[in-house]
C-alpha cells in the first residue's frame, strides 16, 4: 500500500476535492439536511447547518491520516459543492477500499457519480496500489447499484438482512471491482 490521502481530482466536468469548513451551506442544503437523500443511508438528515459543520470539522482532522480518501464534488461550470464520495472502509490485508456516495436530488440521473467514482477509483488502483474496491447498496436503493454496474463493478451477491440503515435492518446487495480488470 502507498496510502496518498485525499488530493484533488479533476474530470471532465468535476473538481473532486477536500472539504473546507465553508462547505457546511451548500452540503446542508443540497443532501445532508434531505430525508430523500439519506433515506438509504446510515446517517439521519442534519437538523441544522451546525450539525454540518460539526461533522466537516471532523473530516477536516481526518485529512492528517495519509489513509483517508474523501472527496467533496463541484460542478467546474458553477463552483457548486453537490455531493460526497469516500473510502468508508479499508481491508488493508486484502487491499481492499470500500466506496460510499451521495449528492443532492438536483444532480441524480446526469452521470455524476460514475464520473466521480471511476475518478476515484483510478486514484486508489493506480497510485495507492488497492486491488479491490468494493461497495454495497440497500436493495431498495437500485439506482445506486446502477452506478455500480456503470464503473463496472461486478454483482456479487445479496446479504439479507445485513445491514442497518435510515429504513431499518436491509438486504444489503455487494458489488466489487478488481485492479486486474479496471479499464
Amino acid at each position: 500500500m502507498n496510502h496518498v490521502g485525499t488530493h484533488a481530482i479533476e474530470t471532465e466536468r468535476l473538481i473532486l476535492r477536500r472539504y473546507v469548513l465553508e462547505d457546511a451551506p451548500m452540503m446542508f442544503k443540497y443532501w445532508a439536511s434531505d430525508a430523500e437523500v439519506t433515506k438509504y443511508l446510515t446517517w439521519p438528515p442534519h437538523a441544522s447547518v451546525d450539525v454540518t459543520k460539526q461533522v466537516i470539522a471532523s473530516w477536516l482532522e481526518s485529512y492528517e491520516k495519509p489513509d483517508t480518501y474523501h472527496w467533496g464534488l463541484v460542478m467546474k461550470d458553477t463552483g457548486e459543492l453537490f455531493g460526497d464520495i469516500a473510502v468508508v472502509r479499508i481491508a488493508e490485508p486484502i487491499l481492499e477500499a470500500e466506496l460510499g456516495w451521495c449528492m443532492g436530488r438536483a444532480w441524480w440521473g446526469n452521470g455524476y457519480m460514475p464520473e466521480a467514482a471511476r475518478a476515484v477509483m483510478r486514484v486508489l488502483f493506480d497510485e495507492a496500489g488497492f486491488n479491490r474496491v468494493c461497495a454495497t447498496h440497500d436493495v431498495e436503493n437500485p439506482k445506486s447499484g446502477r452506478v455500480m454496474q456503470k464503473i463496472g463493478m461486478t454483482f456479487e451477491g445479496v446479504s439479507r438482512q445485513g445491514d442497518l440503515n435510515n429504513r431499518g435492518i436491509v438486504d444489503l446487495a455487494r458489488y466489487a471491482l478488481l485492479r486486474a480488470d479496471f479499464t
